[in-house]
């Protein structure tokens, strides 16, 4: 029996006030849903513009706890509404805490499972490290309706070990949030095609699409300025780029995939069985 499911990316710019953010969020999922999408995946941090550009005390305050987050609020009903997948990005509070995380929410609107960006950059314009601690949930593959669904967060995506983790505990996909773009310490630095193709290989790696959502535009902050580079896409089982947006401007990407004969062609393929988990003991030590 066929699996069917058509999945959407949605590139979209993030402005200063977070309702109009969600109003564009939900609009572009809803033309998403309306193209027959059932997994819809937006870019990371999405309801407001991207404030780690600088280390500013009062963004902390930007956090919510999962259950006052507007946006976990107002997707829930939308996720019911339209009966599609959603995993949600938000700033997180958890008691003392903070975190980058991922809600995934079920097509009924049920919150499966909160997921938090284990890898946190630190850098010129990404100064991550002042606002978010380390996450501390693991990597996790989500069963939802429709199917299983790893997913990580931006920077995570530069780390094959967390694709691996996720196709071994079942994805049947994987999904990157992300907020990516210029360098300011290096302006002629574009590091699109590096971000596109680490991704390409995860998918390759694992046999299984993979979709990714950036943001796009130009942010400006007190000490830097970034100019997100959007080309957000989807990539087949072979990493084979399906679609992909351009660097600017707003997309609602779609494919489809028949998971069930994906699977077949992960069974078949062998790299899950012929792994050596016994040789790899390097890659628990930093």
């Amino acid at each position: 029996m066929q699996q069917q499911l058509i999945v959407s990316a949605i590139q979209m710019a993030c402005g200063p006030d977070s309702r109009e953010n969600i109003a564009t969020a939900e609009r572009l999922v809803r033309q998403a849903a309306a193209q027959g999408a059932r997994l819809v995946l937006l870019p990371e941090l999405f309801e407001t513009p991207y404030f780690c550009k600088d280390m500013v005390p009062a963004h902390l305050g930007l956090a919510t706890a999962a259950k006052d987050s507007r946006a976990l609020s107002h997707f829930r009903a939308i996720a019911a509404e339209l009966s599609v997948m959603l995993p949600i990005s938000f700033f997180e509070q958890a008691g003392q805490v903070r975190f980058n995380s991922l809600a995934m929410l079920d097509t009924d609107g049920n919150l499966l499972t909160i997921y938090r960006k284990a890898h946190i950059p630190d850098g010129p314009g990404y100064c991550e490290k002042y606002y978010f601690s380390p996450g501390d949930t693991g990597f996790q593959a989500v069963r939802g309706k429709l199917a299983t669904v790893g997913a990580a967060i931006c920077w995570d995506q530069w780390f094959p070990e967390a694709a691996r983790v996720m196709a071994l505990d079942g994805a049947e996909l994987l999904c990157y949030p992300t907020a990516i773009g210029s360098e300011p310490q290096a302006p002629d630095l574009d590091s699109s095609g590096h971000w596109q193709r680490v991704m390409q290989g995860h998918a390759a790696a694992n046999i299984m699409p993979l979709i990714a959502a950036n943001r796009f535009g130009e942010e400006v902050g007190e000490t830097a300025t970034v100019t997100f580079y959007g080309s957000s896409f989807i990539a087949d089982q072979t990493g084979a780029i399906l679609t992909a947006a351009e660097r600017t401007g707003e997309a609602v990407l779609l494919a489809e995939f028949d998971l069930t004969a994906i699977a077949a062609q992960r069974r078949e393929w062998g790299v899950f069985r012929d792994r050596r988990p016994e040789l790899y003991g390097r890659l628990t030590q930093l």
